[in-house]
């Protein structure tokens, strides 16, 4: 289970931290809003609509969840049974395939009307598993089996993320929600469970976008647009190596775009702008981005304490680009086992030009050389710099609380 990161297009979600998630096309049933609903105290009505994407997921054939509903409100500190909530009713529930949702495909998962005014807090409420077809399943890749995905309680009550956004009067808010398979599924030993830590961003739609093509032939690819190491999107390209990162923020302009792919040298694009309404493009389907092979390396070890939803994440300096993110694993639920397979030689560099194609430089000078960075939520994130090699690198971690 290694990799990068996620995903665009006409708008997308990076998301942190909640679960599941999809959808059905149009929109199930759209309840009014709850008698009272503080919205900030403009006057007039709006429109709320949502939709859900996906981010590439790593060791996965299919990653299915069941969502019910969406709720918002307008306090961040609202609890489940208070009084002004909005909902978007999913009528029936919907089964979705996430790994459908990859490279800018979006499901709607409908809308409702919304006093004009300021929102705090949206939750998505997931269906428990039951008997027959689980709600919530996933199937790792080869196995042809689903297994049921083990779910936080609060899926029942909703999972809540902080996001404000504003309803203006007789005008559509949209909100783009960007489910991350790949960083929300842990494993649990070899009991043959996975449990659902979800990891979620909200977004408004832009249609900003980069785009790009990489050789078709390769195995295993994600593309990511990163910032200072973090991934904001990420996504896998088509059949034919067509791949979309949108819905970044233009205020947060440029990024730099990292690929990787199995068995292959990584590559970096730096500074790669992105426009209001614009695509960028920074590779053609008449030349692709190449990625020569590399011998890997793999550095693993174990994450303590246990089942607290840790992560390992391995960063690399490449040439002017202080650090990208070239892989990421989530930490054995039961072990705190992580693994991480990662690219010997150099990674390869270029600096972003309208003038296509590119040109790739090796930056020799840290081939090998990555840190490693174990982190979970409420605990003081730990470093280690290792080199990989032919053999496995073993570094273990014991994070600390917060304080």
């Amino acid at each position: 289970m290694m990799t990068t990161l996620r995903n665009a297009r006409s708008a997308l979600v990076s998301l942190f931290g909640a679960v599941a998630l999809v959808a059905c096309g149009g929109g199930g049933d759209a309840t009014a809003p709850v008698a009272g609903a503080p919205g900030g105290g403009t006057s007039g009505a709006g429109t709320l609509r949502v939709a859900l994407t996906d981010a590439p997921a790593c060791g996965y054939d299919h990653v299915y969840i069941t969502v019910d509903r969406v709720r918002v409100h307008a306090s961040s500190t609202a609890r489940d049974s208070d009084a002004g909530w909005s909902e978007v009713v999913l009528n029936p529930a919907q089964r979705i395939d996430l790994l459908a949702l990859t490279n800018g495909v979006l499901a709607e998962l409908g809308q409702t009307p919304l006093p004009a005014g300021q929102y705090t807090q949206v939750r998505l409420v997931l269906r428990p598993n039951g008997s027959g077809t689980p709600a919530n399943a996933v199937v790792p890749t080869a196995s042809g089996a689903e297994i049921p995905l083990d779910t936080p309680s609060a899926t029942q009550s909703g999972l809540k993320l902080i996001h404000p956004f504003t309803v203006q009067p007789n005008s559509m808010a949209d909100l783009l929600l960007d489910f991350d398979a790949c960083r929300s599924v842990v494993r649990r030993g070899n009991s043959g469970r996975y449990n659902l830590k979800p990891v979620i961003a909200v977004i408004p739609r832009t249609t900003t976008a980069i785009v790009g093509t990489v050789d078709p032939a390769l195995s295993g690819v994600t593309v990511s647009a990163q910032k200072d190491g973090v991934v904001v999107r990420s996504t896998t390209p088509n059949a034919v190596g067509e791949f979309v990162l949108s819905g970044l923020d233009v205020m947060r302009s440029p990024f730099d775009v990292v690929l990787t792919a199995n068995g292959r040298a990584s590559a970096v694009i730096a500074a790669v702008p992105v426009t209001s309404s614009v695509t960028t493009r920074v590779s053609t389907t008449a030349a692709p981005i190449m990625l020569p092979t590399s011998p890997m390396g793999v550095a693993k070890g174990k994450v303590l304490p246990l089942d607290v939803g840790a992560a390992v994440r391995a960063l690399q300096a490449v040439g002017t680009v202080p650090k990208v993110e070239i892989g990421h694993d989530n930490a054995d639920a039961l072990t705190g086992e992580y693994a991480l397979s990662l690219p010997r030689d150099g990674a390869r560099l270029a600096a972003y030009s309208t003038t296509l194609p590119l040109a790739f430089a090796p930056q020799n000078a840290s081939a090998a050389a990555y840190t490693l960075e174990a982190f979970a939520t409420g605990y003081v994130t730990q470093t280690k710099g290792v080199t990989v090699g032919a053999t496995e690198v073993v570094n273990d971690f014991t994070l600390v609380l917060a304080p």
